[in-house]
């Protein structure tokens, strides 16, 4: 038995280490077509809209992604979606070293990564309850915090250094061998999966609408996506603004956003290794409130000065490990292996319609109420607009931090 431990644990590493340096290289990517389309356009919808467009084709496609997961070997599904991003990455670079890269194009290419990163995302969430105990879930979602932060501390600094040097085709490239690495880890490891054999086959539409289902029978999962579907769309209001804002504020300094970002992926690595180590609140809804509140203290700092982004993106990002590790244990919790895929891409599917309508209105209250008022009406310069807006958002959350704890809402 312990035996058989070890072995599953060398298998998440493995896996884990992959995905490391995948995200690396698609941040690397995704930081400089930030840089790219601030400097075409200087409009915070424009960058809001690369992230609209990667999650709309996800609404379609999650529901159908959930049933895969059940019904298909997960190894398959994650060698397919690596190969597919890695195709849609290379033709950024070469449309960008040839002269013709366009706004639309990024928009279009965002579209199918959006289909591949959702099949990823997916299965790679389905995947810690088949290789690990329960006990250990909580610090496995929180190394799976780490990976994206710790891409958030190096990629900005090396895309901000080479992508003057090398254009856009050389970060793609770049990409290219992240995208191998994770492949290759993917090909070496045994990856378990539990096909469910008698799921309903013939009434495709239930098979749609399972997690749904699902989700509405179970009051307390219920009232866990809904806490977190509102604090998602105030988060993602602020996740959507602070870089063009500091773009606006700093002259398009890519220097200092590259610090900023990277001080946030710094906080998220400790955060996720806290919480490693800890293992969390043993009440995970308690993991979600105090998460809650952190984050809105930290995105009001954000908003309301400017010598202190660094040390409110650290913060910011610290208790995201906290509230995504406490979230993923319950559904793992409460589900079996054998219906996560349906029942957890129902709840994708909420997360990015949610993150989808907060981007675009970020964006519009932004470029349309927010900026023009505050330059118009009070003589400020140009991203004060964002900030503000950022600092209502992180009020917003601690009101319903608050409330949510107060009332504790049945989670």
């Amino acid at each position: 038995m312990r035996e058989i431990f070890f072995i599953n644990v060398k298998t998440f590493i493995i896996l884990w280490l992959g995905q490391l340096f995948s995200s690396v290289g698609s941040n690397m990517t995704y930081f400089t077509l930030t840089l790219w389309v601030w400097q075409k356009t200087e409009s915070a919808t424009a960058i809001a809209l690369i992230l609209v467009f990667y999650q709309l084709p996800q609404v379609i496609i999650t529901p159908l992604t959930g049933i895969l997961i059940d019904r298909t070997s997960r190894k398959q599904l994650l060698i397919i979606s690596d190969s597919g991003s890695a195709c849609c990455t290379i033709s950024v670079g070469i449309l960008a070293f040839f002269g013709i890269l366009q706004v639309w194009h990024i928009y279009l290419i965002a579209s199918i990564i959006g289909c591949f990163g959702n099949i990823q995302s997916l299965t790679y969430s389905t995947l810690i309850p088949l290789i690990l105990p329960e006990r250990h879930h909580t610090r496995a979602s929180s190394m799976g915090a780490m990976v994206v932060y710790g891409a958030g501390i190096i990629s900005p600094a090396l895309a901000g250094v080479l992508f003057p040097l090398i254009g856009l085709l050389g970060i793609t490239l770049i990409d290219m061998v992240t995208f191998a690495i994770a492949f290759c880890s993917i090909l070496i490891i045994y990856i378990p999966h539990t096909i469910n054999q008698d799921q309903e086959k013939v009434n495709h539409i239930k098979n749609f609408t399972f997690g749904f289902r699902y989700i509405y029978s179970h009051p307390e999962l219920l009232s866990m996506v809904i806490m977190v579907s509102l604090f998602s769309f105030l988060n993602d209001i602020g996740e959507t603004l602070y870089q063009p804002m500091i773009l606006a504020k700093t002259d398009g300094n890519s220097q200092i956003l590259g610090v900023v970002v990277a001080g946030g992926g710094f906080g998220g690595i400790v955060g996720g290794i806290v919480i490693s180590i800890w293992g969390g609140f043993k009440q995970r809804s308690k993991g979600i409130f105090t998460g809650f509140i952190g984050t809105g203290l930290s995105t009001l700092i954000l908003g309301l000065t400017s010598t202190l982004w660094i040390v409110a993106r650290f913060a910011w990002s610290f208790h995201n490990p906290l509230i995504m590790s406490s979230y993923m244990a319950m559904w793992y919790e409460k589900t079996s292996t054998k219906i996560q895929g349906r029942v957890l891409a129902a709840d994708y599917l909420i997360g990015i319609i949610v993150g989808t309508s907060a981007s675009l209105t970020a964006g519009i209250l932004a470029d349309h109420i927010f900026e023009p008022l505050l330059q118009s009406q009070f003589s400020l310069s140009a991203g004060n607009g964002m900030a503000l807006l950022i600092a209502v958002s992180g009020i917003s959350i601690i009101i319903l931090s608050l409330v949510a704890s107060r009332f504790k809402l049945n989670i």
